[in-house]
């Protein structure tokens, strides 16, 4: 992803009122962008939390998705099972333990932070498993963008709900949004 267009999430943020804290997954590209994005809202520090990492991928982790199929058939069909339980060979997660995981961190985060607004900066599967805890339906079906902004409100009794989800007005200029999240079917 283009560093302009990291900046470009990390001005639209900055102008979000009263932001207290960033939060990241500890893996390089997302702590790097919530680096920008605290330099721009005025925080010191970036808090890493290994609970906002994507999910683990075990015997794929690294490999190329459309090659995933040929080099490793048993984990690809892990990998592609709509089972909550299954897990990928080698270590990988499943989507229940993915869903535990990074719940377990917003949660955290939310308790730590309540009444205060927190930025939080993650990955896709990460944010569909925070998305699907937070809907009515518990289910979701649609894409995650990159540098989309998806706010999420965790109230004091524990109820979650999404306040908006996949703004990405902040792109209307860029030309990215053509380019990023219309040009190839691995976008978003």
């Amino acid at each position: 992803m283009c560093d302009s267009v990291i900046h470009d999430v990390a001005d639209r943020l900055s102008r979000e009122p009263k932001v207290t804290a960033v939060y990241s997954s500890d893996l390089k590209r997302a702590s790097d962008t919530a680096e920008i994005i605290a330099n721009r809202c005025g925080i010191l520090e970036v808090t890493k939390d290994a609970g906002l990492r994507e999910r683990h991928l075990g015997d794929l982790q690294g490999v190329v998705f459309h090659e995933a199929a040929k080099d490793n058939p048993v984990a690809h069909r892990s990998f592609v099972s709509n089972r909550e339980d299954e897990e990928i060979p080698g270590g990988g997660e499943s989507f229940e333990q993915l869903f535990q995981r990074c719940t377990s961190a917003l949660d955290r985060i939310a308790r730590k932070h309540k009444g205060e607004r927190v930025v939080v900066v993650s990955h896709g599967g990460t944010i569909r498993a925070l998305h699907r805890r937070a809907s009515p339906d518990n289910h979701f079906s649609g894409r995650v963008l990159n540098t989309a902004i998806n706010v999420f409100h965790v109230s004091d009794e524990d109820e979650w709900s999404i306040k908006s989800w996949g703004d990405v007005a902040h792109l209307n200029h860029t030309g990215f949004l053509e380019s990023g999240f219309g040009g190839d079917r691995n976008s978003g």
